[in-house]
């Protein structure tokens, strides 16, 4: 286990980062999906365009929109975020993986995201947008020649990082949820069901719902949700690499349900790393002013807990996991 000390890394960090800072492009992309709506996601890349501060969703973002890709077999990260999260919840950390030299897509899950709930509960749905994400960044992207194929990542917080377990081989047991509801009626995903109008009895569907994408070799899991859906057999088929994250004081998926039932269960130990005194949003990049006067439920951290430094450790250890597990 690594327990995350916050403050002695961090400004060697921040030093570390600073002299790529203009090194990084970025576009929005709207993915043809089938019959479904087109999928948005946001990409970043590297690039040797001069970039500039660019208002992005409500963060301002040092990037160089619509420049061209640098670089030649570069590994890709995709992103999975929350429930009604937006594909750039992330994005300091999609920031850093791409001054380090990959290409980061995250996708916006269709119908849990912010401004649209309507299919937050389709958890099935999550993994088969990954999987398309996937297929486009390697085959109809304009600069995908320019990506590795042999090195894909994946990086997951909360429903995403139950969207990642699944796309890396985890196969949930729904019929637990029903139990799980009843004796823990005040947590997040009890209240979710609740107001969704969820029956109590629920069958499980069948382990070819779960789209599972093997060409991901590597996964970043920060406080996955639903972690005690899966148990040792739910994830004895997961052979990749796998960082796992956990917020000592998260409310909204309390231990040891989630980040701990997956640590127990999988079958080959996990990077683990305990952050002291975090809360479940403290994942989320820092918060700019205006999110938190929009947000304060998810922009407020506990009294003494720094999310600003706390990321400059995040996004090194994440860069890091992933340069060794790709590599």
């Amino acid at each position: 286990m690594k327990t995350v000390a916050l403050f002695a890394a961090a400004l060697l960090c921040a030093i570390a980062t600073q002299a790529v800072a203009d090194k990084v492009g970025f576009t929005e992309l709207r993915i043809a999906n089938g019959a479904d709506k087109p999928l948005v996601v946001g990409v970043w890349y590297p690039t040797d365009a001069t970039a500039k501060p660019e208002p992005l969703e409500l963060f301002s973002q040092t990037v160089a929109l619509a420049a061209a890709p640098s670089g030649q077999h570069l590994p890709l990260i995709v992103m999975s975020h929350g429930t009604g999260g937006s594909y750039g919840e992330h994005y300091d950390t999609a920031l850093a993986l791409a001054k380090a030299g990959f290409v980061v897509a995250a996708v916006a899950h269709t119908g849990d995201t912010h401004d649209d709930i309507s299919r937050n509960t389709r958890i099935s749905d999550r993994p088969a947008h990954i999987h398309r994400l996937i297929d486009y960044m390697l085959t109809e992207w304009p600069a995908h020649g320019q990506i590795d194929p042999g090195r894909i990542g994946m990086f997951g917080f909360s429903s995403g990082g139950f969207t990642t377990l699944v796309s890396i081989g985890g196969v949930p047991d729904l019929s637990t949820l029903p139990a799980h509801w009843r004796a823990h009626p005040d947590y997040f995903d009890s209240q979710l069901v609740k107001t969704a109008g969820i029956p109590t009895a629920i069958p499980n569907p069948p382990a070819s719902t779960w789209i599972h994408d093997p060409r991901i070799k590597a996964a970043v899991v920060a406080a996955p949700a639903l972690g005690f859906t899966f148990g040792r057999e739910g994830l004895k088929n997961i052979t990749v690499p796998v960082q796992l994250w956990r917020a000592e004081d998260d409310h909204i998926l309390p231990n040891p349900d989630y980040a701990e039932a997956v640590r127990i269960a999988l079958p080959k130990p996990a990077e683990f790393h305990l952050v002291e005194g975090a809360d479940h949003f403290d994942f989320l990049a820092p918060c700019s002013p205006e999110l938190a006067n929009a947000a304060p439920q998810i922009c407020t951290s506990r009294p003494g807990f720094d999310r600003t430094a706390f990321h400059q450790v995040f996004n090194r250890e994440v860069v890091r996991f992933f340069e060794q597990s790709l590599g």
